[in-house]
């Protein structure tokens, strides 16, 4: 290969490197990384031939026809919002569709990367409470639960935000934002006299530290044979979730509180829940439900960084999941429910990600599903030792598994059809 070539090779390895950082630290699986660097190369670089390796916080592009060509870029600097996710993925959509040349890249990864939220310490802690409100709504908690919820939502919000600025401190977050969490819970039970506290009035304030997309992660990558990769991811996630459940526990030794066991439930089984209890003790109705699934859409969206037109459509999409979830969970179980629900989102989320608004898959897939539905199953049944949640909680993941490789394949073969055509 000429000298000139050899050194424009080089050259767009650097920017496809790049490119790869800043879609892993979007949140992208790291084999939905190399799918997308592969389709940029041959549409952007057709005479390109290099190959990828992806790790999740390492890029490795390596050019067989230039000896010792290699190039690595480091993602992990950074996480990124919402919003700049949404960014890097109309970046992404331009370069296949060759609107945009490689020339261009490094100008618009700086210009996304530079994107910055207006007070993002507020809206995380306001999104964290949020995010708890809905939940205990959604998941049909009494109305003081819903209130107490809401109130030690925003104190993990604080603690979690205030710990993230002492790097030595991030290992530790989710057992003292869990122990905080469950003591005050317990407290605030105790206080009030109320006997056995629903699960999810305990749950639902950690809900934004749950590693549900992690874990999710792990799986989709260990099932495309990423196998270091999804191994790691779910080593961490199992640790961390085991973090959590060391902080309920001990909360709860301290306070002495009594965790309802028939209150562990998903998404699908809250509508057969009832109460005889009135007051602050009773059940929110059924329809309330559907106000629980956006005030958790809007938590996300400002915790997260959505922007408003990104919130409107994680609104849409958790509610489109909700309804999926609460009419087929009857029908089929809950655990297969999460199989179609997947099966389903996945194939709408690779839609609107090729729309004009470019809503990455991490924004409406993983969001909206993994809060809605697995994103506490684990944590749920290693908090209740149920023996009935502890087997359904692997049966849920190898369905969500399922679903979203079905809802894939769907997607892979509507777009061969395509090019055919």
């Amino acid at each position: 290969m000429p000298p000139e070539l050899r050194s424009e090779a080089r050259e767009t390895d650097v920017v496809l490197g790049h490119l790869g950082a800043l879609l892993l630290d979007a949140g992208t699986s790291v084999t939905d990384v190399r799918d997308a660097l592969e389709q940029v190369r041959d549409a952007a670089s057709p005479g390109s031939r290099a190959a990828f390796s992806v790790l999740p916080e390492l890029v490795i592009v390596n050019e067989p026809e230039v000896p010792g060509a290699v190039s690595m870029s480091n993602a992990g600097g950074e996480e990124l919002s919402f919003r700049q996710a949404a960014h890097a993925s109309r970046l992404t959509q331009r370069l296949e569709k060759r609107t945009l040349g490689l020339a261009d890249v490094p100008a618009e990864i700086a210009r996304i990367r530079g994107i910055r939220r207006h007070h993002p310490a507020l809206q995380w802690i306001a999104g964290a409470a949020l995010i708890s409100s809905g939940l205990a709504v959604l998941f049909r908690c009494p109305w003081w639960a819903i209130v107490v919820a809401t109130l030690v939502g925003a104190v993990v919000g604080l603690i979690t935000r205030l710990m993230t600025r002492v790097p030595s401190a991030a290992a530790i977050i989710p057992f003292v934002a869990t122990f905080v969490s469950t003591i005050l819970v317990g407290w605030s039970a105790g206080w009030l006299e109320l006997g056995p506290v629903p699960l999810f009035a305990v749950c639902a304030p950690i809900a934004i530290i749950v590693p549900g997309a992690l874990i999710t992660n792990a799986l989709l990558e260990l099932t495309a044979t990423d196998i270091v990769t999804g191994s790691a991811r779910l080593v961490y996630g199992i640790i961390i979730l085991g973090f959590m459940t060391a902080g309920i526990v001990a909360g709860g030794a301290l306070t002495g509180l009594r965790v309802d066991p028939t209150s562990a439930a998903l998404v699908g089984e809250t509508v057969g829940v009832s109460s005889e209890r009135s007051g602050w003790e009773a059940l929110p109705p059924l329809w309330l439900a559907w106000v629980g699934v956006v005030l958790v859409a809007i938590g996300i969206g400002m915790a997260f960084g959505s922007g408003f037109r990104l919130t409107v459509v994680g609104i849409v999409v958790m509610a489109c999941t909700y309804a999926v979830l609460v009419l087929i969970g009857p029908i089929v179980g809950s655990v297969v429910a999460v199989g179609v629900a997947a099966a389903a989102l996945f194939v709408a989320a690779r839609v609107l990600e090729r729309l004009t608004l470019a809503v990455p898959a991490t924004v409406s897939f993983q969001s909206a599903f993994l809060l809605l539905v697995p994103g506490t199953v684990g944590l749920v049944a290693l908090a209740s030792f149920d023996p009935q949640a502890l087997s359904a909680t692997p049966m849920t993941f190898v369905s969500l598994c399922i679903g979203t490789k079905v809802g894939a394949l769907l997607v892979d073969v509507a777009r061969a059809v395509r090019r055919r055509l």
